[in-house]
């Protein structure tokens, strides 16, 4: 299938969802034949260094056959994650006294004198 008739596939129903770096689309389209199915997307912006960025996607095509056994996965390993760990979000970068290691390391030798930071003689290499 060329990308013209990927392009031409009509788009039925769409949703966006904004995750902080992410992005999920989910998209109703048509097949050739009419019938529908499902794209979810995620995309995820990564920036360089210079300012400049680019995103990654992936990319799930669900069609109707499996809807019943997906949603039951998903419930299901939703479920679990909720009944382990509770709905609270316990990631480090999610807590409000998070420092960043670098940020850490900087502190810990913000008040050692520089002529005493290591003992090694690079004579020895």
């Amino acid at each position: 299938m060329s990308d013209k008739d990927l392009m031409d596939q009509e788009e039925i129903h769409s949703k966006v969802l904004r995750a902080g770096r992410r992005t999920y689309f989910f998209d109703v389209r048509s097949t050739k034949a009419g019938d529908y199915y499902l794209t979810i997307t995620e995309s995820k912006k990564f920036t360089h260094d210079d300012g400049s960025f680019h995103y990654k996607k992936h990319k799930i095509y669900l069609y109707k056959e499996d809807f019943d056994a997906f949603k039951e996965n998903v419930a299901e390993m939703m479920d679990f994650i909720v009944n382990e760990k509770g709905t609270e979000v316990i990631s480090e970068r999610h807590q409000k006294d998070f420092k960043k290691e670098e940020d850490e390391i900087t502190a810990d030798t913000k008040d050692t004198p520089r002529g005493n930071f290591t003992d090694v003689s690079f004579d020895d290499i």
